[in-house]
């Protein structure tokens, strides 16, 4: 037990590295009605400085996804984490909206460095015939630090001193603790090239995948954009229409999607993703059903029901969708086709979000969310009325 203990340890301390890193990118979530009170912007501009983030992630997939396997993992994360501790002293030293933007983006780059390197690098330290287990390493990895990062700096704003400095101090001292880690674990990569040989990833898509990619990425797209509008404007409605102003309670809130997501996501595995697919579009109908109840209600218990039952959906149509993908992919092409359903996940958190931004002031926030609402539900009911009549192969 101690030897296997031994030898799952680096693979943990990797996914300790990976859940501080994304914990950044979620960190400022409740504090944006304090930055609002400080700089005296409107909810359009935090959706914007909200999706900035998004932007960052998609031009590190599409221009350097592929970079740890040239440069070596440990590398990449090095720089990931370079642009998280970059994107906490923006937010330590903001006196305007600019340094918010440029947080957010350097946020954005650290995450999109982190996706795919922090998840292979996890798998990779895994002993022999751990796969699986290490799988779910980097899911909970990822998702739970999505999660730990607005409870953590709700927690924190709400009972500790200096709310909008304390937060990035905190992670700025896990960011430096992590390059401690991430110094002393093995690289994985035998064969590294320099940088330049780093090669941009075009989006790809063969016929044979096509069928598969419709349904899968239309969901994912919903999952993320439901994400996209809990992380960037729950905490406003629950401050105005709710009067919630406990920063702790919204930073819950916003938690519980993302660690219901990694409850999701590890059920796939039971269920099959032929299966999880279609359930997690049914899911996340009823998530944005709960939350068009919670907007026209005003109800908070329904706000935690659409965190906790939209998040399970997520995890479950997002992981079902990589799967499915991923085994209708050619293997020469299967790297570029993942990155093309992670460019559309991650528009998801940036596009719907900045719509619900401009239809806020003409609407209010409760119009605005019942419109993205209805959008989102025509689109992943689309794709659930696809797999019902073309449902996916068992196998994948």
């Amino acid at each position: 037990m101690d030897r296997d203990g031994r030898g799952w340890l680096p693979c943990l301390l990797g996914g300790a590295v990976f859940a501080v890193c994304m914990a950044g990118t979620t960190l400022p979530t409740p504090l944006y009605g304090l930055y609002q009170d400080k700089f005296g912007f409107s909810e359009l501009t935090v959706t914007v400085v909200y999706a900035v983030y998004a932007f960052g992630v998609i031009g590190v997939l599409l221009l350097a996804g592929n970079a740890s396997d040239t440069v070596g993992r440990r590398t990449v994360l090095l720089w990931g984490l370079g642009c998280a501790a970059a994107s906490a002293v923006c937010f330590l030293c903001a006196t305007g909206l600019g340094w918010l933007y440029a947080g957010r983006l350097l946020s954005g780059l650290s995450a999109g460095l982190f996706t795919g390197a922090a998840t292979a690098y996890v798998m990779d330290l895994a002993p022999e015939g751990g796969a699986s287990r290490a799988t779910l390493v980097a899911t909970a990895a990822n998702m739970g630090g999505l999660g730990c990062g607005p409870l953590l700096a709700g927690l924190l704003a709400q009972y500790a001193p200096w709310p909008l400095y304390l937060p990035f101090g905190v992670h700025l001292a896990l960011v430096a603790c992590s390059v401690a880690v991430v110094a002393r674990l093995p690289e994985t990569v035998r064969e590294r090239r320099p940088v330049g040989a780093v090669r941009p990833q075009r989006p790809a898509l063969p016929a044979q995948v096509r069928a598969v990619f419709g349904p899968a990425a239309t969901a994912s797209f919903v999952g993320f954009a439901l994400f996209g509008v809990f992380t960037s404007v729950s905490p406003a409605f629950l401050a105005e229409s709710l009067d919630v102003r406990n920063h702790a309670v919204s930073g819950l809130v916003v938690a519980l999607a993302f660690f219901a997501s990694t409850g999701g996501q590890s059920a796939v595995g039971r269920v099959g993703a032929g299966r999880a697919l279609p359930l997690g579009c049914a899911a996340l109908l009823a998530g944005l059903a709960l939350l068009a109840g919670a907007l026209r209600w005003e109800s908070l218990a329904l706000v935690v029901l659409s965190a906790l039952v939209g998040g399970a959906g997520q995890g479950l149509a997002f992981r079902a969708a990589l799967s499915a993908v991923a085994e209708a992919s050619p293997p020469q092409r299967r790297a570029a086709v993942i990155s093309t359903l992670f460019v559309v996940a991650y528009a998801g958190i940036s596009v719907p979000v900045i719509g619900v931004g401009l239809l806020t002031d003409p609407l209010g926030l409760e119009g605005a969310g019942l419109v993205f609402i209805a959008c989102m539900a025509v689109l992943v009911a689309s794709a659930a009325a696809y797999l019902f009549r073309r449902p996916l192969p068992a196998r994948a």
